[in-house]
């Protein structure tokens, strides 16, 4: 038996190893250079002077409250979007299987891509968007160069290229609810909104759950759509933590841009913690 469980761990060191050489070990070292001042070559101590000076950067507020704008907004709409999804594609249609894929198919194209793509199709004067627009007799807005619209056009798009992977989530969740309780409310009497309402919405949770803290994390942690799209701009309107952390790093600040990505990490776990804790607590067995 003893040996049956060190052969079982055994097993394990592997994974045990990767994870630890490429998380456990990056993540410590980024605390401990977190307070150094260093360079690709040396070191120095310098204490709480990074996260000092990070705090004291003039965007700050700007990229704190984008990136939680950014992060609840396109987490909403994702849980919202995937969830309409789910229940049209989960329904006896002829198409399904092709509008499954339809709506999967973004979550498959590179980031950069997409960002590069939407630029491109957002332009003020020659984009495909205003060009329709115009052509209803609408003046479309500049989505991409108004400091008003800037962020809140990337996150539109966040949600265009994720809803799919939170629409595959929830018809996985709703195709593991027994049939035998649709059944019995269709027996009871009940309509279809019903069914959703007392059976689907419920017993859905779990994957309700999973997308909420999915997109979250990702959402706080934007960087590559953003940069691509806007750059952080126009001025710093549309910078997140993500982005300000790196344009210090593009700068040269690596002991400052080191300390931002702990704040970062820090204050991810902060958020989304007692968010899975809460709703970890709310689930409903099968």
């Amino acid at each position: 038996m003893k040996i049956n469980k060190m052969y079982s761990y055994s097993l394990l060191i592997p994974a045990g190893l990767i994870y630890g050489l490429f998380f456990l070990y990056p993540t410590i070292m980024s605390f401990f250079f977190g307070f150094t001042r260093w360079n690709l070559t040396d070191w120095e101590w310098i204490g709480l002077e990074n996260y000092i000076m990070f705090f004291e950067e003039s965007s700050l507020m700007i990229g704190f409250k984008n990136t939680f704008i950014f992060a609840f907004l396109t987490a909403g709409l994702k849980v919202v979007l995937g969830l309409i999804f789910a229940v049209l594609l989960t329904a006896k249609l002829r198409t399904k299987r092709f509008i499954r894929s339809l709506v999967f198919f973004p979550v498959l194209v590179s980031t950069i891509a997409v960002g590069i793509a939407f630029s491109v199709l957002l332009h003020p004067s020659e984009g495909l968007v205003n060009t329709v627009l115009g052509l209803i007799g609408l003046n479309g807005p500049d989505w991409l160069g108004n400091p008003n619209l800037a962020i809140y056009s990337v996150a539109f798009v966040d949600v265009w290229k994720g809803v799919g992977i939170a629409t595959v989530i929830f018809i996985a969740g709703m195709m593991s609810i027994p049939v035998d309780y649709y059944e019995a409310h269709q027996m009871d009497g009940g309509n279809k909104f019903n069914a959703f309402w007392h059976i689907t919405l419920p017993l859905s949770r779990p994957a309700i759950n999973a997308v909420i803290i999915l997109a979250l994390i990702g959402g706080l942690r934007t960087f590559d759509l953003v940069w691509a799209m806007t750059g952080g701009g126009p001025g710093f309107s549309s910078d997140l933590i993500a982005s300000i952390i790196y344009k210090q790093y593009q700068a040269g600040f690596y002991g400052l841009s080191t300390a931002g990505n702990v704040l970062l990490f820090l204050m991810v776990a902060v958020i989304v913690f007692p968010i899975f804790k809460y709703l970890n607590r709310k689930e409903v067995d099968l």
